[in-house]
């Protein structure tokens, strides 16, 4: 075999092998062996593109995905949470039957936040710069209107899924996915993966080329996050650093559980305390905001707000 052939052979069999490529060619999302927590997906803020593509958010997308794949407890914080809201409103006036059973201390936390949006860029292949894109999406022809990292006149996506953990604000992942039209492997209609996004509120992405090229991007954007979290810890709120609590009487830090030993020093009421995890019977182990570390009785405790 001539060298080039080999080379090109080999850079060929170099690719197939790829997690990138094996993504690309995907055409449904992963599905977990376990679940990673309980997740809320927000819709991007800053420019809508999707509203010019005749698409809903992102957001709706993502949900089915997160469904689909079982990989995680889907939190509404949208529409339903203002329903749930409402139905809250009646419950606290009197306005509901006895019994109802809706009040405070049911909603689920949502251990990670997940936005969808697209890769930002600053102008298109053709050169037009982003303040044409109006007239891309009013019919211009002429332009090559791209929405961030969506072209419209080469069917392609460049989007981004940001997932950051709802109790210490870290970013736990991002990854971005990449479609054109060539990378789609299914077609809208009732059945298999476009019949779901329809079922799932998402029917401008199986309907359109666009709307399928940034679904296959997504795709392949959540099937590296879902690879990415797999080492999450089973309980993220025990992982988590222990809510902050107030005194809300004064009070005296022990030296030791059993009060032996003295105080360590005087506490004001609504001063903030840490709790380490240490526990015996009501007393806790704290530490105060300069590190001193001593014991407690829960009982003069409250969450901080």
């Amino acid at each position: 075999m001539p060298r080039n052939a080999l080379a090109i052979a080999l850079a060929a069999c170099l690719l197939a092998a790829s997690p990138l490529a094996r993504a690309q060619q995907a055409t449904d999302v992963p599905v977990c062996s376990r679940n990673l927590g309980t997740i809320a997906v927000i819709e991007p803020t800053g420019q809508n593109w999707w509203t010019g593509q005749r698409l809903p958010s992102p957001a709706a997308l993502i949900k089915v995905y997160v469904s689909r794949s079982r990989c995680f407890t889907l939190v509404d914080r949208g529409t339903g949470m203002a329903a749930m809201q409402a139905e809250r409103a009646l419950a606290a006036s009197g306005d509901l039957r006895g019994g109802s059973n809706i009040g405070k201390g049911q909603v689920r936390a949502a251990d990670y936040v997940l936005v969808p949006d697209v890769v930002s860029q600053n102008r298109n292949a053709g050169g037009t710069n982003i303040g044409g894109l109006v007239g891309g999406l009013l019919g211009n022809r002429r332009a090559a209107a791209v929405v961030g990292g969506v072209n419209l006149k080469r069917s392609s996506a460049d989007v981004v899924l940001t997932v950051t953990d709802a109790r210490s604000s870290e970013q736990v992942a991002m990854t971005e996915g990449h479609a054109s039209k060539t990378d789609v492997g299914w077609r809208g209609g009732g059945g298999g993966f476009g019949g779901a996004l329809i079922a799932g509120g998402a029917s401008g992405y199986a309907n359109t080329e666009i709307g399928q090229v940034v679904a296959q991007a997504y795709i392949q954007a959540y099937s590296d996050l879902v690879a990415q979290l797999g080492g999450l810890p089973a309980d993220a709120s025990a992982a988590n650093v222990g809510q902050a609590v107030t005194m809300g009487r004064p009070g005296r830090l022990l030296k030791s559980a059993d009060g032996r030993g003295g105080a360590v020093r005087d506490i004001d009421p609504g001063m903030l305390l840490y709790p380490t995890g240490v526990k015996e019977g009501t007393m806790w182990e704290v530490e105060d905001e300069v590190g001193n570390r001593g014991w407690v009785n829960s009982t003069q405790l409250s969450n901080a707000r």
